[in-house]
């Protein structure tokens, strides 16, 4: 005679629930206002500044920008797109390699193809005090690379000046700290300032 399969009681635990949270990017502190940026990028400018609209975003749920523009996501213990506002959770203490979100941009691909100065930033939420390098590289010159110490949400700004059509990158690499959040990163120009 044949058992009947028993069929079983214990309820099976979802391992990442939906996460509900609403995160409100626009509130982000910018660790460069556009005024401290101008300062790097047009010493002695005045005026109205006004800002550019991103060339390009990439989050947890775009990757993949026109031509060679596209996210690499570094050891994070969670990716989670059907949140909210999907993001990508990192803790330093998790993983063997240091967590790092970088991305590559092509402005020849957005038809730009003129040297220029870009703003590369990233948004984060740090749940405690944590220390990044903020690294890049293409033929140019980086105005503030380094380490940085967050604490909150955050947007972390890379500057890339006389960039021309090829290939950069930008890097936000955690070195130590709380675990932290990764909600996208964007390019644009640097503001514009109109004189009266």
């Amino acid at each position: 005679m044949k058992k009947s399969a028993k069929t079983s009681s214990k309820k099976v635990r979802e391992l990442e629930p939906y996460d509900p949270r609403r995160v409100n990017l626009a509130k982000f502190k910018p660790d460069l206002s556009d005024a401290q940026i101008l300062k790097l990028t047009a010493p002695g400018a005045g005026g109205i500044i006004v800002p550019f609209q991103p060339i390009e975003t990439l989050s947890p749920t775009k990757t993949l920008g026109r031509g060679e523009t596209n996210l690499t996501i570094i050891a994070p213990t969670i990716v989670q797109v059907d949140a909210l506002v999907p993001y990508a959770k990192f803790d330093v203490h998790a993983q063997s390699r240091h967590p790092t979100i970088q991305m590559h941009f092509e402005p020849a691909a957005y038809g730009i193809f003129s040297p220029a100065t870009y703003i590369m930033e990233f948004r984060i939420e740090t749940f405690g005090q944590s220390t990044f390098d903020l690294e890049g590289s293409f033929p140019g010159t980086l105005l503030n690379t380094g380490t940085k110490t967050l604490n909150g949400p955050s947007k972390v700004s890379l500057i890339f000046q006389n960039m021309g059509p090829g290939v950069m990158y930008g890097y936000l690499e955690q070195t130590a700290g709380a675990p932290w959040s990764w909600y996208s990163t964007q390019v644009r120009f640097p503001p514009i300032v109109v004189k009266l």
